[in-house]
């Protein structure tokens, strides 16, 4: 099974919230599921620390995704095309966005718990 993983929030040295939760969920998955390829989407030059194993296909997409339009380009133009050229069997999503433009089953991880903390507010 080939797998792309937005990785785009594993920046070396500037890890935070959802780039830690990415980096330790995927360091493990990768390592414990050789017989499956990932591809790690990056929106940047990446660090090879980030690359955890031999299963892994680091991949560069354009633009950098650091504005909420360029956000909207990567995620529905740049992601799709990526995902059709290798062909992938899923696609998952740590930080919450996922590609409208795109008939690849996806999974969102929802990094927040505020839903369950607050249920009122969720409708």
């Amino acid at each position: 099974m080939t797998i792309a993983v937005n990785t785009r929030l594993l920046l070396k040295d500037k890890l935070e919230g959802i780039g830690w939760f990415t980096y330790q969920l995927f360091l493990r998955i990768v390592r414990q599921h050789p017989e499956h390829t990932f591809l790690f989407l990056f929106d940047r030059k990446w660090s090879k620390e980030f690359v955890f194993a031999e299963n892994v296909i680091p991949v560069k997409i354009n633009p950098p995704a650091r504005h909420p339009i360029l956000w909207h380009w990567w995620f529905n133009v740049s992601v799709p095309r990526v995902l059709k050229k290798y062909n992938v069997d899923l696609f998952v999503s740590p930080d919450g966005y996922l590609s409208l433009n795109t008939n690849v089953p996806s999974l969102q991880v929802i990094h927040d718990l505020n839903f369950e903390h607050f249920p009122n507010f969720v409708k």
